[in-house]
């Protein structure tokens, strides 16, 4: 793997997280607009978009920056050392910033009103339980695919989010919500909502970045039991 300086590391993570976001909120309002109020059919049209464009983003942008794309990812690879937190906390203020840009150039391209505030609550203990899931299951997918068969990275992670999409009650976030709550549109989510995802999601991914730092770590010799 080539080795790229900081500041095409930091482009490449902004970039990969406004596109990411013009996807999951472009597809949302195309969704909702061509499903005719099947709200099943909407979320299928966000579902495999997003899927498709996480596995197309990672294998263009992971050989750069990593392809994050989300600060609790980049947390975690933080705590494990893979990035000081000094260029972390970079990361995460161009995730912050490409991701609020990705949803201005997705309403753009619809013609809705770039500035907009959600009011789409996403609330109660089962939302926050299945969000803390979520970003668990994303969390172990990426360290588990990282350590043993890292090519396969994009790919299991684009699949692991269009399932989450469905099998969580929150449809999957995993990525803290503070720029969907500029998008009052089909994946939005009002700003009130927002501290329990990021709580959830924070609880989700530190558990799954203990549980896997453990579970991965060789041994010199393998035990039976």
């Amino acid at each position: 793997m080539q080795a790229f300086d900081y500041t095409k590391r930091l482009t490449a993570e902004g970039l990969g997280t406004a596109l990411l976001l013009a996807i999951v909120i472009g597809s949302g309002i195309m969704g909702e607009r061509l499903a005719g109020g099947n709200t099943a059919v909407a979320l299928l049209g966000n579902t495999l978009a997003t899927g498709a464009g996480l596995v197309v983003l990672i294998g263009v942008f992971g050989p750069i920056s990593g392809a994050h794309f989300n600060p609790v990812v980049t947390l975690v690879f933080a705590l494990h050392r893979e990035i000081t937190m000094a260029a972390a906390l970079g990361y995460i203020a161009v995730q912050f910033a490409g991701a609020i840009l990705g949803v201005w150039a997705a309403h753009a391209m619809f013609g809705e009103t770039i500035l907009q505030v959600s009011a789409k609550l996403r609330d109660g203990p089962a939302l926050a339980f299945s969000e803390g899931v979520a970003t668990f299951g994303l969390i172990a997918t990426i360290l588990g695919t990282v350590k043993f068969k890292p090519e396969f990275t994009p790919v299991a992670v684009g699949l692991y989010i269009t399932s989450a999409y469905w099998f969580t009650a929150s449809t999957s976030f995993a990525n803290p919500a503070v720029a969907r709550s500029l998008s009052n549109t089909f994946a939005g989510i009002a700003p009130h909502s927002v501290p329990l995802f990021i709580v959830a999601q924070l609880i989700g991914a530190l558990t799954a970045a203990g549980l896997f730092g453990w579970l991965l770590s060789s041994t010199s010799k393998i035990s039976e039991a």
